[in-house]
């Protein structure tokens, strides 16, 4: 006689209520989703000599969240939601700003996915975001984060390629209508001017709401992104 035996990994606290907000995400906003590849090369090259000017360790992270802050600025559509309080419709009949641009960024953690949230990303430099960022980072490894520092996220930010990771799409956030998934920096051949040059490019990946966001004004924040990204001198 067989006896099957069964493995069980109990799911924590933050597991539970993780995948509870990504199913209701899922269930609720109709996304679409669409790519670009942007050419980090003086980004990546330029990291060394901040640290030393700025003082301050600069992650890549920290561009991508300066990046969104500006581009967010200009596109103020990405941080909008349906109105869920309006009566007339179960879907809502009007669109709402959000007063603020807070990027969440999702980090591993023992404990589960957690998604510290940077506050005003558009008005902090990139020191500063780079010194909040590995603030708010030791703190979610450490289980340490505050609930200030977990709300407020109106757009959401992924960044895999960390972790190898060429490209992948993202789940928007329960409170979001967008988010921003980043994959790996890979040393490429691209043409220039006749010539082929190795240059670093960066995969990014948007998910948007469509319920809130046409199509082409996504595109457009979406190369914005990547123009900002590859002229890091304007996020300086």
């Amino acid at each position: 006689m067989t006896i099957r035996t069964e493995n069980r990994i109990p799911l924590t606290r933050i597991q539970k209520l993780i995948g509870q907000r990504m199913l209701e995400s899922k269930r609720t906003k109709p996304c679409y989703y669409m790519g670009i590849e942007a050419d980090t090369t003086e980004l990546m090259d330029s990291r060394h000599e901040l640290k030393k000017q700025l003082g301050v360790k600069i992650t890549s992270n920290a561009f991508y969240i300066k990046a969104l802050g500006l581009a967010v600025k200009e596109f103020p559509l990405m941080v909008g939601s349906l109105d869920a309080d309006s009566t007339s419709s179960p879907q809502g009949d009007s669109i709402i700003i959000a007063d603020e641009i807070n990027v969440g960024f999702a980090i591993s953690a023992p404990q589960g996915l957690v998604v510290p949230v940077i506050k005003e990303a558009d008005k902090k430099t990139l020191a500063e975001i780079a010194v909040l960022e590995k603030e708010l980072t030791d703190k979610a490894r450490s289980n340490k984060l505050t609930l200030d520092e977990i709300t407020g996220e109106t757009i959401g930010l992924s960044n895999l390629g960390v972790y190898g990771i060429d490209s992948f799409i993202g789940i928007v956030p329960p409170p979001a209508t967008t988010i921003l998934a980043v994959g790996n920096t890979l040393r490429t051949a691209v043409p220039i001017d006749g010539k082929i040059i190795i240059r670093k490019i960066t995969d990014l990946t948007i998910a948007v709401d469509a319920r809130v966001v046409p199509d082409p004004y996504a595109a457009k924040f979406l190369a914005r992104i990547a123009e900002l990204l590859q002229n890091p001198k304007h996020l300086i």
